[in-house]
């Protein structure tokens, strides 16, 4: 395969929902190998370099038991799904019985066949790693009940939102549901115990065996591991996990890449744990306030750091960014959040502006209009983002100084600039504000006795500037409210 880019980009494929809608259209079942060429080469050639399929293992008739009858959960997926019937709601993918690959998707066997032709296609697959919990029914329930955080008949009465009593064939045994420890457990989960160094030893076994399935994995909750963490949710503490399995797993497969979810600040934390990735859920949440600043601060980060963060403005667990987004504000934080250093994270149905969050436990989507404003504006955007100086190439925050004395609406301009070389250089420009505003931006350029063209590749824009005035001021910008541009900067003599 090709070496991946610095800057790649991945798009991430509810896999269930994927192969419910091809079944319908074949009209039969449908398995991995059911997946055409035809969308495989449309996602390559979008310029994708990895693609997430979420939910592609083994889960049990627990958990789906619980999805279907928990009141709160049937809510939520009956406004996704007015007409919602049993067999729409599978149980979540994140409650694992078993690192195989579900048999009705064609198995271990038919995932394998898949990567083959995705590394055809120059495409890397990525996939879910949950080491926090398992399902209530998976193997080790009744084989290793100790892998588990267990609790007393006094947890369970006092806390049955965080117990519950299993019984088995060793008897009757009070375990906790995986939790984070700012909410309820999970209750068609339970906690697995990383104080108890086999249980360490097993999921390290598994992380391991999936390495050879995949090219890399998005670790859910990443940060739960982490022993403070653990200590303060549970009161007992774990050996480090995380920078002891990482290097192991590279040792076997050096290329493999781990992505976390992560919260709380703790981003560079699992970074020097030795995660490639991290969640960017700061900046995402900065956009949503809308605010430049906030922003502008967030990109004063070492690249070191920068690098390192998955960029994101919706996934399957937020809310789809077109409901979140007026359409200004949706293109706006697009441009800041694509257009910046680190890996590019796009979710299956962004571009065609769907507004419906699909849950983790059901199969089917609603069928939803296609929003042809966003559908024309992102297609434009995964064009600039193929180009050399933004996958490879060396980026620059920009200075923005005001117009004129007097007019603070410079301080809505967020601008930076990529190049590869003299060639290959972009200069990118957003006004992050409600407002018109004006500004000049520091460019790094030496314009002396040329003249610069600015040719806007997110419209049909263009340019012509003098090299000497926008060395001695600036280029000077005048946008609207969320206004934005993307130059390819040539000079002409």
């Amino acid at each position: 395969m090709t070496p991946t880019p610095r800057y790649p980009s991945l798009l991430q494929i509810n896999t269930r929902v994927w192969l419910t809608a091809l079944a319908r259209a074949i009209g039969r079942p449908a398995t991995l190998d059911d997946i055409p060429d035809a969308d495989l080469d449309r996602i390559g050639s979008y310029g994708f370099d990895w693609i997430w399929l979420l939910s592609v293992w083994q889960t049990g008739p627990a958990g789906t038991r619980v999805s279907r009858s928990h009141p709160e959960w049937r809510k939520e997926f009956q406004h996704t799904l007015p007409d919602l019937c049993d067999e729409d709601v599978a149980g979540s993918g994140f409650a694992i019985a078993g690192y195989h690959v579900l048999e009705g998707f064609g198995g271990d066997a038919a995932l394998a066949r898949l990567r083959t032709r995705l590394r055809d296609r120059g495409l890397r697959l990525m996939l879910d790693f949950v080491p926090n919990h398992t399902a209530l029914d998976h193997p080790w329930v009744e084989e290793h009940p100790d892998y588990y955080v267990d609790g007393t008949d006094a947890d369970a009465w006092r806390e049955p939102q965080n117990y519950v009593r299993l019984e088995s064939w060793r008897g009757s045994r009070v375990f906790a549901y995986g939790r984070d420890p700012y909410f309820a457990g999970w209750p068609d989960t339970l906690q697995l115990d990383y104080s108890n160094p086999e249980t360490a030893r097993a999921m390290a076994g598994e992380l391991l065996r999936i390495a050879g399935q995949c090219d890399g994995v998005r670790c859910d909750m990443a940060m739960l591991l982490l022993p403070d963490v653990f200590e303060r949710t549970w009161h007992r503490r774990p050996e480090p996990f995380w920078s002891r399995v990482i290097p192991r797993v590279r040792n076997a497969s050096p290329a493999f890449r781990f992505m976390a979810e992560v919260y709380w600040d703790l981003e560079w934390t699992l970074q020097q744990e030795g995660f490639d990735y991290a969640y960017d859920k700061r900046l995402y949440d900065r956009l949503r306030e809308g605010h430049a600043r906030p922003v502008r601060e967030h990109f004063h980060a070492g690249l070191d750091y920068q690098d390192r963060l998955a960029r994101f403005l919706e996934n399957h667990d937020e809310p789809r960014a077109a409901a979140v987004f007026a359409p200004d504000v949706h293109e706006a934080a697009a441009v800041l959040t694509f257009l910046s250093p680190g890996l590019r994270f796009f979710h299956d149905g962004q571009f065609d502006g769907r507004r419906a969050r699909i849950s983790p436990h059901l199969v089917r989507a609603p069928i939803e209009p296609r929003d042809a404003r966003l559908a024309r504006f992102y297609d434009r955007l995964l064009r600039v983002l193929r180009r050399s100086d933004v996958r490879n190439g060396r980026w620059t925050l920009l200075d923005c100084t005001p117009a004129w004395e007097g007019n603070p609406t410079s301080d809505g301009f967020i601008a930076f600039a990529w190049q590869a070389d003299e060639a290959d250089r972009l200069i990118v420009a957003v006004n992050f504000a409600p407002t018109q505003g004006q500004c000049y931006v520091r460019l790094p350029v030496d314009g002396a006795g040329a003249t610069l063209r600015f040719d806007d590749l997110l419209s049909d824009a263009v340019y012509d500037r003098d090299g000497r005035d926008i060395a001695s001021r600036g280029l000077y910008l005048d946008l609207p409210p969320w206004g934005y541009h993307a130059f390819a900067l040539v000079k002409n003599q």
